[in-house]
């Protein structure tokens, strides 16, 4: 192997195992609140006056978010060390909740979600 070979594949700073344990961790928190959303959106869909068009779409943000989020913070944070691969997938795990909370108070404060 030259070292032109060598310099131009990059491997990852933690073994294979503890990368799976902190994504494993942080997959769990991240299911948390896609699960979340999920129950929230086919409870406010089932209700009496059910959802507008807009209401799906903002309710399905919150569904689709925590995944896409996640695999952005893997494919960032997978190659570094342990504590800011730690960072990474915690900074993602905070932009998620923070988008959760504002759709829920969008949800709450705003009637032209409801009633299709």
């Amino acid at each position: 192997m030259t070292a032109e070979a060598a310099a131009g594949t990059r491997r990852s700073a933690l073994p294979t195992w503890l990368i799976a344990v902190i994504a494993g961790g942080f997959l769990l928190l991240y299911a948390f609140v896609f699960w979340t959303a999920l129950g929230f959106l086919l409870q406010q869909a089932g209700g009496v006056t059910g959802l507008t068009g807009y209401g799906w779409f903002v309710l399905l943000l919150p569904v689709i978010f925590p995944p896409a989020v996640f695999a952005a913070a893997f494919a960032i944070g997978w190659r570094r060390r342990a504590l800011p691969y730690v960072a990474v997938m915690l900074t993602g795990l905070a932009f998620v909740a923070a988008f959760w909370l504002d759709v829920l108070a969008y949800a709450a404060a705003s009637p032209s979600l409801y009633g299709a």
